[in-house]
């Protein structure tokens, strides 16, 4: 029979097969269906800078990457990526040896775990997690322990003890997101001297998720853990563009670290993108060069949209979680009589014309994240106070 086949097999992969459609494009789909807004996925609603724009323009214009750039990346932005991490962690790497660009974080993330791993390692992934961590570990043949971030006052926490008591001989390596999402939560100097001297005495490579870099808010500090003892050997630093300068689709990512690490994970990337995004990697190595002052308005305009959805959800009677980092607002739903994240995100859209998600997707111990769900302030201030206004009428139904 044509098109179908006898074998009673399925057709995904085994290690595939607890992971279905994302639940960003679950709920994406929710939210142009019901015509509500979209505070789960997070993109930003609005182009990052003008300047930026017209350096793609101009190097599409030019003929420059139109066709396949180098594999590493144009030299350019692996100048430009070495230069942004001297200039502001006075961290120092080889632009030609030490830096890789990917499509995306997600990409480098892919490539990263399927170079450094075997089938049967663990990897001690902090929890909630980034949903694509969980099947990158599962494509590679690893092993995930999920180590808790848990809600203590007005953030989470990270448990060292905990975290200490996960590593066991078949650890291969710890994945490591700050400033963290979905939580919000920025881990301190404290916490990441502790990490690190961990990760020394195991002898465990690190790779570190820091895509939110520059956002971080009130007291709190990005500090990039290859710069703590010890650690610039054995740790994959993973960045990019697309969260920094609200061009989420361009999907260019990069990768730092030691020259033996970037072999290694050129040795996957290769075979997974090769290349991508040639024109616009022009475009954000000029990016990376702005002043210090767009990167100040970014954070006090990001600043600004995080307290008023705060407040807005704090009214509307959420537990607020206020996060130290990223772009997301982590809540507990309880108070609104709620305790199944998914079934209230499922039915909100209708309820509110809201969109959001629910954290316990970035769990394995569900239960955990049950009562939770993830907001983005990443939009237009005009949408964030329509969102509020929509919100204020769920206590309609107290």
């Amino acid at each position: 029979m044509t098109g179908m086949t006898s074998s009673a097999r399925p057709f995904l992969n085994r290690r595939l097969a607890e992971f279905g459609t994302t639940i960003f494009a679950e709920m994406s789909a929710l939210a142009v269906s019901t015509g509500s807004i979209n505070l789960g996925q997070g993109f930003p609603d609005t182009d990052g800078p003008e300047e930026i724009r017209e350096a793609a323009v101009r190097a599409l214009r030019a003929g420059h990457g139109n066709q396949y750039p180098p594999g590493p990346g144009i030299p350019e932005l692996r100048t430009a990526i070495a230069a942004h991490q001297k200039r502001r962690y006075d961290l120092s790497y080889d632009p030609d040896t030490e830096v890789l660009v990917t499509a995306g974080a997600t990409e480098a993330i892919a490539a990263t775990l399927l170079a450094l791993l075997e089938p049967g390692d663990e990897v001690i992934a902090l929890e909630p997690y980034y949903d694509s961590y969980a099947a990158c570990i599962a494509m590679a043949g690893g092993t995930r322990v999920p180590v808790t971030l848990r809600p203590h006052e007005d953030s989470f926490r990270l448990d060292l003890d905990e975290l200490r008591d996960a590593v066991t001989d078949r650890t291969r390596l710890l994945l490591i997101n700050t400033p963290h999402n979905p939580t919000g939560t920025v881990l301190t100097r404290e916490e990441l001297t502790a990490i690190a001297e961990l990760a020394v005495e195991r002898d465990l490579l690190v790779v570190t998720d820091e895509v939110y870099e520059h956002l971080v808010f009130d007291e709190a500090e990005h500090l990039p853990l290859a710069a703590f003892p010890g650690m610039r050997e054995r740790t994959v630093t993973i960045g990019s563009a697309g969260k920094t300068f609200s061009f989420t689709g361009w999907k260019v990512g990069w990768v730092t670290a030691a020259p033996a690490l970037v072999t290694a994970v050129r040795s996957a990337k290769q075979f997974l993108t090769y290349v991508s995004s040639g024109p616009f990697q022009y475009a954000v190595a000029e990016a990376l060069s702005l002043p210090d002052s767009y990167f100040s308005a970014f954070r006090a305009d990001m600043l600004a949209k995080r307290d008023l959805l705060t407040t807005g959800l704090t009214e509307a009677g959420f537990k607020v979680f206020k996060p130290a980092g990223t772009y997301f607002v982590t809540t507990d739903i309880r108070p609104l009589g709620e305790t199944d994240g998914f079934a209230f995100c499922r039915v909100l859209p209708e309820r509110a014309g809201v969109v959001a998600i629910p954290n316990a997707v970035f769990y394995d111990h569900r239960e955990a994240g049950a009562p939770f769900v993830r907001f983005a302030f990443c939009k237009r201030t005009d949408k964030l106070r329509e969102a509020i206004d929509r919100l204020s009428e769920l206590r309609k139904f107290d």
